[in-house]
């Protein structure tokens, strides 16, 4: 043997937020359809797709910074209410199973 470990690879992608790298999969991806963006958790939807924190946080940054349309290469800026919607609820359920672990 060479003495190589076989370490497994994780795509990395940057946050269209907070411009950190991070591992794919805890990344959420973002795809714009009929001038939404809209979350595409299995990763599966067709097109161009932009990667983001799932964090109010990131998603007020890339917000802001007018991330999302420079990502998908579109002019016009898109409505970011679902996306908003399913990171809040994301972050809510994520709280509730820290609380969870905590009481543990």
């Amino acid at each position: 043997m060479s003495g190589r470990t076989r370490a497994r690879v994780c795509p990395e992608r940057t946050c269209v937020g907070c411009r950190k790298r991070t591992a794919k999969h805890d990344l959420l991806r973002v795809v714009a359809v009929e001038g939404a963006c809209v979350p595409d958790p299995r990763g599966t939807l067709p097109g161009r797709g932009a990667h983001l924190h799932p964090d109010p946080g990131c998603l007020d940054l890339a917000v802001r910074r007018r991330a999302f349309p420079r990502a998908f290469r579109l002019r016009e800026a898109l409505d970011t209410e679902v996306l908003r919607t399913f990171v809040e609820e994301h972050a809510a359920e994520r709280r509730r199973v820290e609380e969870r672990e905590d009481r543990r």
